[in-house]
């Protein structure tokens, strides 16, 4: 249900916990650590009548911002739809005095049940957007230790899919029951085709033009004469008497060719901190798989190296051959990738990492270094999501910056903008520092 700008559920919103033991509730109202939750009442109908004043507003905001404790000092009684809304809201996220009737501690107002749970689901989805509603199934996940109901194929329906979804499901893979597995590829194939089209079009046609214009011949037909690069190499050949240029030497577009004109390979990080850089980087795999003038290897690795290359064609294959969490041995990983190069002048490396290195450190670095100096276009992400970058071993991306191999966040948006700035070897195009 669409809410609207004055609509309470913008000040109730919750965002994700901050850190540890901690979870912020609307307007960076933080609740005490460790106080239960209520249960969550059943909606209610009739929505109640618009505050008469914005100090009322204020007050009835500011009521749903805090939960509601003893202290809270509103005054606000909340009815009909605020009080479901304000209800939903406290059986996750719970009130302050932490008690119940006749004094009794209150648990967890989702409690254990399936049926409860997706009563509650369909309560947030009545009275938050689909952003939020997300950021509150998260912390459902991590505060009240709700993964195991994912189990179930009743529980995978009521969810609102996204991505940090599919990260929860792919660390649960293994202990899934085949009852549920067709469920929940069916949630994940949902995601990769969402994703699919948002991210494929673009990607194509920047890399496509990346591809052409990394292919320039010197001899070119007219039609194909690169006009912006010709100038730029004939400037000095400018005759002022007759304001022109003359060129010595014809800059054009290579021909589009079907042959493979380059070699990538992305290696990914599956522990766990990695999940929607997997998810991300899988589409983004099966995305170039899919254009013939790319040959593409996908590879994952944790303390072992998975080659998913076979497997691009269905992304969904691939992110459920992965296996999130686990150690970590990036050198054995690029021992892998580096075996697997052909035409190291025209491949493009990625490495997509929070760089914690479980194996042999100085090792790693010299196949970089190895890398670099045959010809390969090195790149290095922290994390390929639009979270930003994760905790990440800064000496270790110190060192890789001093390679010439800087490592960086990107979002999947940014990204075919790197890929495009590595295949035609300029500078890749850093996001500054936030």
């Amino acid at each position: 249900m669409t809410t609207e700008p004055n609509d309470p559920t913008t000040a109730a919103a919750p965002t994700s916990p901050a850190s540890p033991g901690t979870t912020t509730t609307a307007a960076g109202a933080t609740p005490a650590e460790g106080h239960p939750a209520g249960a969550s009442p059943a909606p209610a109908s009739p929505a109640p009548t618009s505050p008469t004043s914005p100090a009322d507003e204020r007050l009835r905001r500011w009521r749903l911002v805090l939960g509601g404790e003893a202290a809270e000092g509103t005054g606000c009684v909340l009815n009909g739809r605020d009080a479901a809304m304000d209800g939903a809201l406290t059986a996750l996220y719970g009130r302050g005095d932490g008690k119940g009737q006749a004094g009794k501690e209150r648990s967890a107002g989702l409690g254990a049940s399936a049926p409860s749970v997706a009563r509650w689901l369909g309560d947030i989805r009545t009275y938050f957007p689909s952003s939020v509603v997300q950021v509150m199934q998260r912390d459902a996940i991590d505060r009240l230790g709700l993964s195991t109901l994912l189990l179930e194929p009743e529980m995978l329906e009521a969810v609102e899919a996204d991505v940090h979804l599919v990260g929860t499901l792919l660390s649960l893979n293994k202990a899934m029951p085949e009852t549920t597995k067709e469920t929940a590829r069916a949630v994940v194939r949902k995601v990769v085709e969402d994703l699919e089209k948002r991210l494929a079009t673009r990607t194509r046609a920047t890399l496509t033009g990346a591809l052409d214009r990394s292919a320039r011949i010197n001899r070119p037909r007219h039609h194909d004469i690169d006009w912006n690069r010709t100038i730029s190499a004939n400037l000095k050949h400018y005759l002022p008497e007759y304001r022109t240029i003359v060129p010595e030497r014809l800059v054009g577009y290579g021909r589009a060719s079907r042959s493979v004109k380059k070699e990538v390979v992305l290696c990914i990080d599956q522990s766990g901190s990695m999940a929607a850089s997997v998810v991300y980087a899988s589409v983004f795999g099966a995305v170039l798989a899919s254009m013939r003038s790319i040959d593409t290897r996908l590879v994952v690795f944790d303390t072992a190296v998975v080659d998913l290359t076979d497997q691009l064609d269905d992304p969904v294959d691939v992110l459920f051959g992965t296996q999130l969490g686990g150690g970590t041995d990036i050198n054995r990983a690029l021992a892998y990738c580096q075996s697997q190069i052909t035409r190291p002048a025209e491949t493009v490396m990625v490495l997509i990492s929070d760089l914690y290195e479980g194996g042999i450190r100085h090792e790693m670095l010299k196949r970089v270094a190895a890398m670099k100096a045959s010809g390969v276009q090195f790149v290095t992400l922290l994390a390929l999501s639009d979270e930003g970058a994760p905790a990440y071993d800064r000496e270790h991306a110190a060192a890789l910056a001093a390679l010439g191999a800087p490592a960086f966040a990107c979002t999947p948006d940014l990204f075919p903008e790197v890929m495009a700035a590595a295949i035609e070897k300029r500078p890749l195009p850093i996001p500054d520092p936030v």
